[in-house]
């Protein structure tokens, strides 16, 4: 469980640099708190904290349930492909929206990966 530890520490770190970089984009592009409209670049930035967050509240608690009922390593190495996803997503939606497919994509497997591994981890030791 200490390798899906860390992965949820990666994924939590990376969710903070998202963070900052909606408080840069909000400064630069002058949007003020509360507001979450009034620039194109600033409204990427801040849907891709907001889509990242999203996806953690699903991540995490697979990547639990998967390490806890599954093969942990696999577990984890599935969190990191989320966390590669998710990284790929934020490259291509801050340059264009209509590039983000590729890392939604890539994420998207990981997350169906932690769901099935779950789901069949916890069907068996029910049996």
């Amino acid at each position: 469980m200490e390798m899906i530890a860390i992965v949820i520490i990666v994924a939590l770190i990376q969710f903070m640099g998202f963070s900052i970089a909606v408080g840069r984009a909000r400064k630069k592009h002058g949007v003020s708190a509360p507001a979450t409209t009034g620039n194109e670049e600033f409204e990427r930035y801040f849907r891709i904290q907001q889509n990242t967050l999203e996806q953690l509240v699903i991540v995490i608690p697979l990547l639990a349930i998967c390490g806890l009922f599954s093969d942990p390593l696999w577990a984890a190495v599935a969190g990191l492909v989320f966390v590669i996803g998710r990284q790929l997503y934020y490259f291509g939606y801050a340059k264009d929206p209509n590039r983000r497919s590729l890392g939604f994509g890539v994420g998207f497997f990981a997350t169906v990966y932690l769901f099935a591994a779950g789901l069949v981890g916890v069907v068996q030791a029910l049996a």
